[in-house]
């Protein structure tokens, strides 16, 4: 059995769909449902049970976790950067993480969990995932530092090197769509582009970058569950690492990519940040992934333009959008 916690969600629900390609349908899926969409992202997909995050804290408090299990993947956390109740974050985010890191240790159960690109905050130290920048990263929100607490507790107490720890840069593909206005770029910007014609983007408040020229490192979500049932089945693969692509696209690139998948004159506007985001946001972000090189990985990640044109093409302009 392959636990994922968080599965209901956007990369959970993309891992799920990915360990079904595998042939893996014994999967426990935690998540927290509510009156939320995410319901629609298991309508296709195969897993032999639901399990809600609160019994399985509870069973996780109790060491009372199912036998027989192959792996967990602990994507189970929330991930809004604008969220600001800090002591939810702290328990959702940072003890949950750590309860479960520990049990699935006692136990010898391979952990794989999801960390982030904003623990690196304004990126002025790079985004190499080397430990020895650890404690001297400054995420710039709540949701980021929370993330970053989970690794600096792996690396206190020595664990790191029985834990996986992915930090994800930014992903977007199919099943983010009950997101909000959490989705990614690319998924706002198709439907503003299908209601208006023109895309809106940020203008930039950095000196010497011009507007729609910040660059992030977009990865596309297939190409991450992909990587991580790779990762599942190499167990002797651990660390803080990076997932990224490696290569930086501007926003005015992401968008071209786009107006180009639509087979649509690419039209811009440039529009002011709001006050609130100007001092928590990345405006440049790029994956150093060295790490990944000597391990000889099958899977590859798709540029934007490829990826966009998959997403775009056979998932948002269809009726059926999900995995």
């Amino acid at each position: 059995m392959y636990i994922v916690t968080g599965g209901a969600g956007f990369i959970g629900s993309a891992l799920v769909w990915a360990l079904n390609q595998h042939g893996i349908n014994d999967i426990l899926i935690v998540d927290n449902l509510g009156r939320s969409e995410k319901w629609q992202n298991l309508v296709k997909l195969s897993y032999s049970d639901y399990m809600s995050r609160e019994k399985f804290y509870e069973l996780i408090s109790q060491d009372k976790l199912p036998k027989n299990i192959e792996g967990i993947v602990h994507l189970g956390a929330c991930s809004s950067t604008t969220e600001v109740d800090s002591s939810f974050l702290m328990e959702n985010n940072f003890h949950y993480s750590r309860d479960l890191c520990r049990v699935a240790i006692q136990h010898g159960i391979r952990i794989i969990i999801a960390s982030s690109a904003a623990t690196y905050g304004d990126g002025s130290l790079g985004f190499s995932d080397d430990l020895a920048l650890l404690s001297k990263l400054r995420p710039l929100n709540m949701y980021g530092y929370s993330k970053h607490l989970l690794d600096l507790w792996l690396v206190r107490e020595k664990l790191e090197k029985q834990v996986l720890t992915l930090k994800f840069f930014n992903v977007y593909g199919p099943n983010e769509y009950h997101k909000g206005n959490m989705r990614s770029v690319v998924a706002k910007a198709y439907d503003q582009i299908r209601q208006t014609g023109v895309l809106e983007l940020f203008e930039s408040t950095v000196a010497g970058v011009a507007h729609g020229e910040q660059k992030r490192d977009f990865v596309y979500v297939k190409d991450c569950v992909k990587f991580m049932v790779w990762l599942l089945e190499h167990k002797e693969i651990n660390g803080i690492h990076n997932v990224g692509t490696g290569t930086a696209a501007s926003f005015n690139t992401l968008a071209a990519s786009i107006f180009k998948a639509l087979d649509l004159q690419c039209k811009i506007k440039y529009i002011p940040m709001p006050k609130e985001l100007v001092a928590k946001y990345q405006s440049y972000t790029c994956a150093d992934m060295r790490w990944l090189a000597p391990l000889k990985c099958p899977v590859h990640f798709r540029d934007v333009e490829m990826g966009v044109q998959d997403y775009v093409q056979n998932y948002l302009a269809q009726a059926d959008p999900y995995l």
